[in-house]
This record gives C-alpha cells, sequence and structure tokens, in this order.
C-alpha cells in the first residue's frame, strides 16, 4: 500500500514508468474533468499529476500545443507561421488554492480571481497566453503579451483588439514591435447583442476553452500551471479536429 495516500491507492503519474501516450491521456483527462480521482466534480484535485509540473517545467506542454497547431493550420491550407491575430482577456473567479500574491479584482467584471490574456490567430487557434492577477488592466498585460508573441511569432503584423487596448500600447505596438494594433470598436448607435468583426474569433476560443471544466475557475496556485493547462485545453481542442479530418 502506498504511503502517505488516504485510500491506499495512487493516482499520481510517474513518467519514467508508463507510456508518454498514457501519460498524455491522464493530463487530458484532468483537464477535461476537472479532476484526478474517478470523480466527476470540478474540485481541485488533493494531489496533482508528477507529469504536469514536468512537462511544464520542461516546456513539453507549449511545444506539444504549438507542433498541433502547426498541424491543424497546414491541415486546413494555412501557412503554418501566423501574420495577424486578435487579443483579449478573460476574468475567473479563483478557488480557495489560489495565493492572494497572484490574484485581484477586477472591478469592470466584479471578478475575484485571475485574468487570462490570449492571443489567436484569424482560425480562432492558440498564439499566446499569459495568466495574472484578475486587477492587472488589459494594458499592462498587453504590452508584456505583445512582446513575448513577437518573440515566438515574429511574422504576425497586424493584431486586432477591444477598446481596452488603447492609449500608449497602441504607439508601443507600432514603433517597438512594427505591429499595427487595430481596435475594433461598438458602434455608439448599436443596441443589444452583435457580433463585431475579428473580435468573436478569440471569444468562440474563451467559449471552447470553458468546455474544460478544469477552466471553470482557476484551481491552479502558480500562473505558470495555469497557463500549461489552458493549453492543454486547447491541445485537445486541435487534437479532435484533426481527429475528424476526411481520409
Amino acid at each position: 500500500m502506498p504511503r502517505g495516500h488516504p485510500r491506499g491507492t495512487s493516482n499520481l503519474i510517474h513518467p519514467e514508468k508508463i507510456t508518454g501516450e498514457r501519460c498524455a491521456g491522464k493530463l487530458a483527462r484532468t483537464v477535461r474533468e476537472g479532476a484526478v480521482g474517478k470523480g466527476p466534480g470540478p474540485r481541485a484535485p488533493r494531489r496533482r499529476p508528477t507529469s504536469l509540473r514536468r512537462w511544464r517545467d520542461k516546456g513539453l506542454a507549449a511545444e506539444f500545443h504549438d507542433r498541433q497547431r502547426d498541424r491543424v493550420r497546414t491541415v486546413a491550407g494555412r501557412d503554418p507561421e501566423p501574420t495577424a491575430g486578435i487579443i483579449d482577456a478573460q476574468s475567473v473567479k479563483a478557488a480557495a488554492s489560489v495565493p492572494a500574491a497572484t490574484r485581484g479584482f477586477d472591478g469592470g467584471k466584479k471578478v475575484n480571481g485571475r485574468k487570462r490574456h490570449i492571443v489567436v490567430d484569424t482560425l480562432g487557434l492558440l498564439l499566446h497566453v499569459m495568466v495574472t492577477a484578475a486587477s492587472v488592466t488589459d494594458r499592462e498585460a498587453g504590452q508584456t503579451l505583445l512582446a513575448r508573441l513577437h518573440e515566438r511569432n515574429w511574422r504576425v503584423t497586424r493584431v486586432w483588439a477591444d477598446g481596452g487596448y488603447t492609449r500608449r500600447l497602441v504607439d508601443f505596438a507600432r514603433d517597438v514591435l512594427s505591429v499595427a494594433l487595430t481596435v475594433v470598436r461598438r458602434s455608439d448607435d448599436t443596441s443589444g447583442f452583435t457580433v463585431l468583426p475579428k473580435r468573436w474569433l478569440v471569444e468562440r476560443t474563451f467559449a471552447w476553452l470553458m468546455h474544460s471544466r478544469r477552466l471553470a475557475r482557476d484551481y491552479e496556485r502558480r500562473t505558470d500551471t495555469s497557463e500549461a493547462v489552458i493549453r492543454w485545453s486547447m491541445t485537445m481542442v486541435m487534437s479532435r479536429r484533426l481527429a475528424r479530418r476526411p481520409g
């Protein structure tokens, strides 16, 4: 009987003893169902799989995700390297396991927790993600996010955003990164729900992410773990798309 486990059986993953395929499947189940154990509830696990930490620390989660994205773009007839993107942020509530140092209050959304900042391509596929406290404004996080995007996807020269990414961020993107940041605004005479050009693409990506119960709120103690879980969720979306591909 394994020592230290309350039920006498352990669900921990040891990558040295099992195949990478089973390891990836276990992580996918964790992200999809929100728990490590057999119960379906979207709760924070008692013990996080060892493999998640290793995939996060060694950059394997990001590498696996990026390879899947390149395959999806190639199958769709696109160049693997995108040239345009859409940026946006989503505030989510944080669980009690999230430390106070990495959580905050979003006054606009009335959410106490964290904020997910993402950039997607024109297919809605994730290019980069950054998780911060919910109190961090879109302009503050956008500067760091666009700089990191420029390092990894240097061919991106056009980015669409909402009204939260204005003022100095537009000048920074143009003068420092040579990226044209275009703000898509809502018309003043429009009432009710309206699909805005380009911006709906990133909103659809957030909807895809929320299909993973682990992302219903933020359970992770570290922000880089949250980023790894988001990448895993998008990896599952892309894997299902490739599996449905004819032939």
